[in-house]
């Protein structure tokens, strides 16, 4: 019996993947189990077992191939028999052949704003398309301009509505230039060198497409005071390394984060366009981003308000150390509900993270640098070093406000400067 192997769901959001590696070959014998491909995709590299007991008729694929999930891979010829079913009916008259299936059309124009790039939507007034009205074919209902295309060759789009009347709006931002826009000729100039745009780096760039098109965000800035907590960290520092883990100020942040989290729920949350509600997360999955050679990688600390600092420090090198491989699971890139993004190990000190759809928030945090500082209060000003750390929280505007953004960051500036509050935490 010749069975077919498809490209498995390999994660939240994942919709596609890169070949790297093919382990068999048409002719050999393989066992149920049996790692047969290694796939590349936005968020790891994974390894493929054989679903099948059986003997590799067909390869379908090639390393540096992209495939999309539910894309015949590979064939196998097994030696299960087809389930027996009824005889088969006696041949009936032929009737008229069914007409032709229609062209799928949209349940209806979406309710709220449309996911769609500036180049999309410029396209799509040029055609007179209503972006409502279009069947999307991109990741997380994304509109793209090939969808734009097709629906206005289909003759579809209705006649725009008269103008109604309203107030002088805005002057456009500038046109963005076309996503088909071809490039100049560059080697016209000067030497190049053209590589391979993988991916891991190509899927990253889609999702922040949709990110930046879709949520609007605000960013806030806050400075923590972090003299006593890095005191803290090195006192503690070898005794956390002597059981496995790698106590860093990120670990800090996971903890404190999830406890702030719990007192400003709209920032744990998601908005559902669809069905009008805002899905507030009582769990506390926290992404941790992580630069690796082949670029960022997300893997998730689970239930982060119910384990301790040592706990933490040793899952989070363990995930850290997995990213690097890129030997990350399915379940451990899935779910998150905030996430935090540390640039202070690469020197950076303050910048505006973008947030992972469809989360509503993503804090970054900078390099912890010696400022001089006035301590001592009004009655008693000193001049003092100490060691500040830049603490930015984007949010997503249509269900936060700059107020919330604010008071995260001042409740999570106050468990940091205080390592007693931050133990308190755990109890």
């Amino acid at each position: 019996m010749i069975r077919e192997f498809k490209l498995p769901d390999l994660g939240e959001g994942v919709h596609e993947g890169e070949i790297l590696a093919v382990r068999v070959a048409v002719g050999q014998a393989v066992r149920e189990g049996e790692i047969i491909l290694e796939v590349e995709t936005d968020k790891a590299a994974v390894e493929i077992p054989s679903p099948f007991t059986g003997t590799v008729a067909e390869i379908r694929v090639r390393p540096g191939q992209t495939v999309r999930v539910g894309e015949v891979l590979i064939t196998f010829a097994t030696e299960e028999k087809p389930a027996a079913g009824p005889e088969p009916a006696a041949a009936a008259e032929p009737g008229p052949a069914p007409a032709a299936a229609p062209p799928p059309q949209p349940a209806g124009p979406r309710r709220g704003p449309v996911p769609a790039s500036p180049a999309t939507r410029r396209l799509a007034r040029e055609l007179g398309v209503d972006l409502a009205q279009v069947p999307a074919s991109g990741p997380a209902g994304l509109v793209t301009a090939e969808d734009v295309r097709a629906f206005a060759a289909r003759g579809e789009s209705p006649e725009p509505p008269p103008p109604a009347a309203r107030p002088a709006a805005a002057a456009p931002p500038p046109a963005a230039p076309e996503e088909d826009e071809a490039l100049p000729d560059f080697s016209r100039f000067g030497p190049v060198e053209r590589v391979p745009f993988r991916s891991l780096r190509r899927a990253t760039a889609r999702r922040m497409v949709l990110s930046w098109a879709r949520i609007p965000h605000v960013t806030s800035v806050e400075r923590i005071d972090v003299t006593r907590l890095e005191a803290f960290r090195r006192r503690h520092k070898a005794q956390i390394e002597a059981q496995g883990g790698r106590l860093t100020l990120t670990v800090f942040a996971l903890k404190a984060a999830a406890s702030v989290l719990k007192a400003h729920p709209r920032i744990n949350a998601s908005l559902d366009e669809a069905a009008g509600e805002i899905v507030l997360k009582r769990h506390y999955h926290l992404g941790v981003a992580v630069n690796t050679a082949e670029g960022l990688i997300v893997p998730v600390v689970r239930d982060v308000d119910n384990k301790s600092l040592k706990e933490l420090a040793v899952e989070l090198k363990r995930l850290v150390e997995r990213a690097h491989a890129r030997k990350l699971s399915r379940e451990e890139l899935q779910g998150g509900t905030f996430t935090i993004t540390n640039a202070g190990a690469l020197g950076g000190w303050s910048f505006t993270p973008i947030i992972q759809y469809p989360q509503a928030a993503i804090l970054g945090l900078g390099e912890a640098r010696l400022e001089p500082v006035i301590v001592g209060g009004r009655e008693r000003p000193r001049l003092a070093a100490r060691l500040r750390m830049p603490a930015v929280l984007s949010i997503d505007h249509r269900l936060l406000d700059g107020a919330d953004a604010v008071g995260f960051l001042k409740a999570f500036r106050q468990v940091l400067e205080d390592p007693d509050e931050l133990l308190l935490s755990l109890v």
